[in-house]
């Protein structure tokens, strides 16, 4: 059985998951969403995720968030995603910690 198959049975409808390291189909989500990390000038490294089971899924991305300009300061973040039970994809949310 693989870690994915393992988080995905201790997944509680409505609840959100203990945040932990990103599968690859994470990744995916987190990439597609964000266009590759980069929203708004800002170059965003997921971490770790917690996710919810819905009519689709929520995502919340524990990030490290760089500007992209000389000298930036780095911060801690969370992106949240929606995926649709369609698989589109939408970032519902930017929360800088």
């Amino acid at each position: 059985m693989s870690n994915e198959t393992v988080s995905k049975q201790n997944t509680i409808v409505g609840g959100w998951t203990a945040y932990g390291p990103l599968t690859t189909s994470d990744r995916i989500v987190f990439d597609e969403a964000t266009k590759n990390g980069q929203i708004l000038g800002v170059d965003y490294t997921p971490e770790e995720v917690s996710t919810q089971v819905v009519a689709g899924m929520n995502y919340r991305f524990l990030c490290t968030a760089k500007p992209v300009a000389p000298q930036p300061i780095q911060f801690k973040a969370i992106v949240e995603i929606y995926k649709s039970l369609e698989g589109s994809l939408h970032v519902t949310g930017i929360q800088r910690l």
